[in-house]
């Protein structure tokens, strides 16, 4: 039942052929068995699980028309709101923060039937690509137990690669979707800015963040987007647009696409990735699309854009974990500024910590001008030369990652760290639809990830030449030995 899709899932219970409850048990025990060795869950939810599936199951008997999602288990990153369950963000300062009500994304799903299983393990408020900067466990990678998962929806992408459920979801700010999936072998989308609502997500950077789902087909991912990809009112950003149809416009024919590539730009890559990389353009090639190369060389400066605004923004955000509204409170202090300092102090883990400095410090007098206004500047030029690069082509593809999973601890320096995410950053600062899916493997057998972008708003079309290139190869077949 594990190596079924999503939809497959959903169609064998619709069907008569499984029950919800047998769908849940069956998911409840990959997790008991396996999890302990990778540590993707930070939260199960068996009775609230199997209370939902026993509800379906009955419904069904019915005759009750049921959701797109019926019977599918899905997990959620501890980031995202579900009512009455902790929100820990993977941090000391959240493990006693019960969340007040349900984020749009989970009360989407669940009204589309989907059983939510769990919560993901992730890095502290979703600031690492690694996921060892949570303070509550480690994941390690379903493909090689002592590599990381990447980050920082590590949690989410280890759950699907290991088949622990069929669909995840998770928050992409800087690459935090599709790096972990592409080192764990998965299909992992970040939408369109502002296509899928941030209500009742913990805000990291407001102007970069957005939810997406992790699946093992570009279908299930299509499926997911169909349910959550809608507009909200209670989220300012949202976009005003109704919710779209994505499989019904599948087509695995690309003859008349353009696919740009910067190739400039990828003049570092090493020589296997490049590899992986160039065969991949190959079968994108013989589907019939065309290949163009683009400028988009300004991207060499997206890191240093994107660690002066999401830190801003997480200077901001953050502040109002004091001690006093939210999370713990440190037993030391005797005074209110006490209450402030070491809350924050005993709570906030080192990488956090060094953001938040970060973002005060470019946000502060006399360097606003130089670093935060500067860097916004930089950060329009990038939107316009991906305009101008959708002016040649419909899509533009570049690898997800410069590497495949690196082991846990080998990456020391936090310098180095941020540069796993050079190739994802720019679609978060431009606001774009970037979608990372299994290409080809390293000789140790690690994955390596295809990046897809689109232009604002053309979300399907992502997915479109995503599903395209999945029928034309089959990187997405292959399991992780653990996962068997």
């Amino acid at each position: 039942m594990h190596n079924l899709s999503a939809i497959e899932l959903r169609d064998k219970f619709l069907q008569g052929e499984v029950s919800a409850v047998n769908i849940v048990e069956t998911f409840l025990k990959r997790i008991e068995t396996l999890d302990k060795d990778i540590g993707a869950f930070l939260a199960v939810f068996p009775e609230r699980a199997l209370e939902k599936a026993r509800n379906l199951d009955k419904r069904k008997a019915a005759g009750e028309s049921l959701g797109k999602l019926a019977a599918i288990p899905v997990a959620v990153k501890d980031n995202i709101h579900i009512k009455g369950e902790l929100s820990t963000c993977a941090s000391k300062f959240l493990t006693n923060y019960k969340a007040p009500f349900d984020s749009t994304v989970v009360r989407l799903l669940e009204s589309e039937d989907a059983i939510i299983i769990g919560k993901t393990n992730l890095d502290e408020f979703a600031m690492g690509s690694s996921t060892e900067n949570s303070a509550l466990q480690k994941t390690h990678n379903p493909w090689n137990l002592k590599c990381t998962p990447g980050g920082s929806s590590g949690g989410s992408a280890a759950a699907v690669s290991a088949r622990l459920c069929p669909l995840a979801f998770g928050s992409d700010t800087g690459g935090s979707i599709r790096q972990p999936a592409s080192l764990c072998g998965v299909v992992g989308f970040k939408p369109t800015y502002g296509r899928v609502s941030r209500y009742g997500l913990v805000a990291f950077g407001s102007s970069l963040d957005q939810i997406g789902p992790f699946a093992n087909t570009a279908s299930d991912a299509a499926l997911a987007m169909e349910v959550i990809g809608q507009h909200c009112e209670k989220d300012s950003t949202s976009l005003q647009s109704p919710a779209e149809d994505y499989l019904n416009h599948f087509d695995t024919n690309l003859r008349g696409k353009k696919i740009g590539v910067p190739w400039e730009f990828l003049k570092d890559l090493a020589d296997e990735p490049r590899k992986t990389f160039e065969e991949a353009l190959e079968a994108l090639k013989s589907l019939g699309a065309e290949l163009v190369d683009v400028d988009l060389n300004i991207l060499k400066y997206s890191i240093a854009v994107y660690y002066i605004l999401a830190t801003a923004e997480a200077s901001t955000n953050l502040a109002r974990f004091d001690g006093v509204r939210y999370g713990q409170r440190s037993e030391k202090a005797k005074t209110l500024d006490e209450v402030y300092d070491l809350s924050k102090e005993e709570g906030f883990g080192s990488e956090v910590k060094r953001r938040i400095l970060l973002g005060t410090y470019v946000l502060s007098a006399g360097y606003h001008d130089a670093y935060y206004k500067k860097a916004q500047k930089v950060r329009t030029l990038m939107i316009q030369q991906f305009q101008e690069a959708f002016r040649k082509c419909d899509l533009v593809t570049m690898p997800v990652s410069p590497s495949t999973a690196f082991e846990i601890g080998a990456i020391q320096d936090p310098l180095q760290m941020y540069l796993e995410d050079i190739y994802t950053i720019g679609s978060n600062l431009a606001g774009l639809p970037a979608l990372s899916i299994p290409d080809g493997y390293s000789q140790d057998g690690k994955p390596y990830g295809l990046q897809l972008i689109g232009p604002q708003k053309e979300d399907v079309r992502v997915l479109q030449v995503a599903n395209a290139f999945e029928k034309a190869t089959d990187h997405h077949n292959k399991i992780p030995d653990v996962a068997k």
